[in-house]
């Protein structure tokens, strides 16, 4: 498992190739403009339930949407939020051209639809159990009769999938789907990143985050394919957003917990 300060080495090292590119951050050309926000506002696409994104429709808070917010207001154009229930509705519109930018996990298989920057934020991946589970620890996870949630389409869904070999793998449509089936009974195991998991806990007396994780997801600012001349662009801004505190003010403000940021930790 991942340590702490082996996550913080990561983030040093991202920090000193990000801040040496901040200063390059600078005010759009009109090609830029139109490449990113090609209808006039910039469409973001976030995803309900997780602090990495925006908590709610009606709580706007989120490192995304605060991301996406100062994003649109460097190109000089309006924020329009495209909420949507699951992160995997925000990456089919990201493919169908419906949404210009995301800010989420920069998977190998998502980066065959869309172009990534450096990431900002790294989230360890971990399981959150319920006050009856059979489970107190990572490897008693993996185990006959043990109930594991993932949120349909999810990159947990598509390596947990694979990789348990006897606990039994159970898809919810989204996150507040899970956390009902956990309330429930239905699921013994809840597997995400653990910002969201921190989050899902709050809501289910009893239940906890192991420690340890089973992996990393590393967040960064999506494009769809096609976009690559403002690509650079796009990296400078969030090289800026690391090395000005930028991210580090979205994570605190939207309460975020489980992820490190460059410079910063919870």
């Amino acid at each position: 498992m991942a340590t702490r300060s082996a996550l913080a080495l990561v983030l040093l090292i991202l920090y000193t190739a990000l801040s040496g590119c901040a200063s390059t951050a600078s005010l759009p050309t009109p090609e830029i403009q139109h490449i990113l926000a090609p209808t006039g506002s910039l469409r973001v696409a976030l995803y309900t339930g997780t602090p990495t994104s925006l908590l709610s429709a009606t709580d706007l808070r989120g490192v995304g949407y605060d991301l996406g917010r100062e994003l649109a207001r460097r190109l000089g154009v309006p924020f329009q939020p495209l909420v949507y229930p699951r992160n995997a509705d925000v990456l089919d519109a990201m493919q169908a051209g419906r949404a210009d930018v995301a800010f989420t996990n920069a998977s190998a298989e998502r980066a065959q639809g869309m172009d990534f920057t450096a990431p900002y934020l790294i989230i360890e991946l971990g399981f959150l159990v319920t006050a009856k589970a059979p489970v107190t620890a990572l490897a008693d996870v993996d185990q006959p009769g043990v109930r594991v949630g993932v949120t349909a389409k999810s990159s947990s869904d598509t390596t947990l999938s694979r990789e348990l070999k006897n606990a039994l793998v159970i898809r919810a449509e989204s996150v507040a789907a899970g956390v009902q089936m956990l309330s429930a009974g239905t699921l013994d195991v809840y597997a995400t990143n653990k910002a969201t998991l921190f989050e899902m806990a709050d809501q289910l007396p009893g239940s906890r985050v192991l420690d340890g994780n089973w992996g990393l997801e590393r967040h960064a600012l999506a494009t769809p394919k096609g976009r690559a001349r403002a690509l650079p662009y796009a990296r400078a801004f969030i090289a800026d957003a690391v090395a000005t505190g930028r991210v580090q003010a979205a994570v605190t403000r939207s309460a975020l917990r489980g992820a490190i940021v460059a410079g910063w930790s919870r």
